[in-house]
């Protein structure tokens, strides 16, 4: 009977036992945002000085307004409001000169980190390791790629220029009901008590808890990804409930922690506005006194009510911006921790992480050598054993074995894809071009014109290149057909090419990279009989005239190449021409009776 467990990638787990990329710590976090900031100090610095002259400019309205009530109060004549109107009219305008010009620049210095950061992000999580990303599930990086990256970059469109304008307002704002009357300044502060431990309820709270919401929807998106994919066995094994409860429970759960998130705000803001009240009447009442013994006029009175009541939007925004703070500041320590992770030490318990993987040759030698490489996915879980392989220049080899013999993980490891636990790779080197070049079964096709696309490997190609490395895979004729030939668009929403064309494509990618090495991780698996015959004389097209190291899906792939090497366990068993272990009557004689249907019925 098959259970889950037999199923790769179907085991029963609670979303915990998989090893999450890391998250960066508080200290990481602040040290990389600072290190992002560095090459734009200047940008920053202009940016900020400008926002604190509009603010100081706009705390110029109160006092106006103040001495307008004074020229009411005193009965004075109504010429002698012209000039406060005039100067409120001039304060406005250049307030919003100065407020538009600060929070472009700030906004210019968020959108450039921004980018920084997602390029950064992009180039480590390209470089991953592949054990790594499989340890982590495909879940999480996707969950960091998305979601975190999209609540950063809300918060530095909208959250950082608020929070810049509000904190200088806070602090301004203050500062003037101080020269107005320092005891209107402590009236005022009798409210910041309550905002500090409403602050420090909320933070303590919302960063665990933001945290593990984000935690919380990558093991969601893991699960949906992970059915999703393993649909086909997942019904033809009748494990539909099983997999429907799972993915129901992670979305209890993310759904429980979104619930406590919004009952954490809900208390927040009542908080703030118990606050608010407090230091409003306080100030209210400040301003009784003092009018009532002659040390202030009802206009300074009225200018101080206005300056605190003119802090109730910053202060609140800046409060409420926390939300949005901590939520960014949790996705930012997400990311930070995926771009630190090449950085990271070896992991304990992998043993043998000495090699020096990946040592070039001279160039113009095309020759592959792979000694003593063994791997292993984790501790205890070897799938390569002291393998030794060398490949002549210009010669085809072809990897054959069973399923799980560790076929793909060495041409990942012989590609450079992946680093071996173990054991030395001596590859070619590039001169100009590309080194090596992996072709897998799973190629993507990317969103844009075909032209486009087939540029990826060689930006300079002219349209006569493209043309030729397309006729050499032969590819040439359908892809002049297409609607606008090579200017069609293809990928996502454009024009959908099957699998076998997506390999064409692949391969005539290949053939314009021109590499020293190419090795196909079974390039043909994905088409059918028919479209796999088309794809192999792609690939034997592609392949001309250079090293080559081959998964072979189908044994056609070994007939044709200069030698074949089985795989058994992780282990080579066999090594040599296919005529040669055809006869010899060891391993791959057996895979080629089995896959050629030419084995004898056994008697009964």
């Amino acid at each position: 009977m098959t259970t889950t467990a037999d199923i790769p990638g179907l085991a029963e787990s609670d979303g915990d036992s998989a090893e999450l990329l890391p998250v960066a710590t508080p200290a990481r976090t602040r040290a990389a945002l600072r290190a992002l900031i560095r090459p734009d100090r200047g940008l920053a610095l202009t940016g900020i000085g400008v926002l604190v002259a509009a603010t100081a400019v706009g705390l110029l309205v109160q006092p106006l307004l103040g001495r307008i009530v004074d020229i009411v109060a005193d009965g004075r004549p109504a010429a002698d409001l012209t000039l406060p109107v005039v100067l409120l009219v001039a304060v406005a305008a250049v307030q919003g000169l100065t407020t538009t010009i600060g929070l472009t620049r700030v906004a210019r210095l968020g959108e450039t980190v921004l980018a920084r950061l997602r390029e950064r992000f992009v180039e480590r999580a390209l470089n991953l390791p592949a054990d790594r990303l499989e340890r982590a599930g495909a879940g999480d990086l996707t969950a960091r790629v998305t979601g975190d990256v999209a609540r950063v970059a809300e918060a530095v469109r909208s959250a950082l220029p608020e929070m810049a304008r509000s904190v200088l307002a806070i602090v301004l704002t203050l500062a003037a009901l101080a020269l107005l009357d320092v005891r209107f300044l402590f009236a005022a502060l009798l409210a910041v008590p309550v905002q500090l431990l409403t602050a420090r309820w909320y933070v303590r709270r919302a960063l665990t808890l933001y945290a593990d919401q984000r935690i919380a929807n990558g093991a969601q998106q893991q699960q949906l990804l992970e059915t999703i994919g393993g649909a086909v066995t997942v019904r033809g094994h009748r494990l539909e409930a099983q997999h429907t409860e799972r993915s129901a429970g992670r979305s209890r759960k993310a759904v429980d922690l979104t619930m406590r998130s919004v009952n954490l705000v809900l208390g927040f803001y009542g908080r703030l506005h118990i606050a608010e009240y407090i230091g409003l009447a306080a100030v209210l009442i400040a301003g009784f006194w003092l009018v009532r013994d002659g040390a202030v006029s009802i206009g300074t009175a009225t200018a101080a009510a206005l300056y605190f009541h003119s802090l109730f939007g910053p202060v609140n925004a800046a409060l409420v911006l926390l939300d949005d703070a901590q939520s960014a500041a949790a996705g930012l320590a997400r990311l930070v921790g995926v771009t630190d992770l090449a950085k990271e030490p070896e992991p304990v318990g992998v043993p043998h992480r000495k090699s020096v993987p990946h040592q070039r040759t001279e160039p113009g030698t095309a020759a592959v050598t792979a000694h003593a490489v063994g791997h292993a996915y984790g501790p205890g879980r070897p799938v390569l054993h002291e393998v030794s392989l060398t490949l002549e220049p210009g010669e085809h080899v072809a990897l054959v074995g069973t399923s799980g013999a560790g076929k793909s993980t060495l041409a990942r490891i012989v590609a450079g894809v992946q680093q071996p636990t173990s054991g030395t790779v001596t590859a070619p080197a590039g001169s100009g071009k590309a080194a090596v070049v992996l072709v897998t079964q799973e190629v993507h096709v990317f969103t844009g014109t075909l032209a486009e696309d087939l540029r990826l490997a060689r930006p300079d190609a002219t349209d006569a290149d493209l043309r030729a490395a397309l006729a050499t895979v032969h590819a040439l004729d359908w892809a002049e057909a297409l609607p606008d030939g090579l200017g069609t668009v293809v990928g996502e929403g454009g024009h959908r090419l099957d699998p076998a064309r997506a390999q064409q494509l692949a391969l005539a990618r290949l053939v314009l990279a021109d590499p020293a090495l190419a090795v196909l991780d079974e390039a043909t698996a994905e088409a059918g009989s028919a479209g796999a015959r088309v794809l192999e004389r792609s690939a034997e097209a592609a392949l001309a005239g250079r090293t080559a190291l081959v998964v072979a899906h189908r044994l056609t792939q070994a007939v044709a190449a200069d030698r074949v090497v089985v795989l058994e366990a992780g282990r080579v068993v066999e090594s040599g021409p296919h005529e040669e272990l055809r006869d010899a009557d060891g391993p791959y004689a057996a895979l080629w009776r089995a896959w050629s249907g030419s084995r004898t019925a056994p008697h009964p």
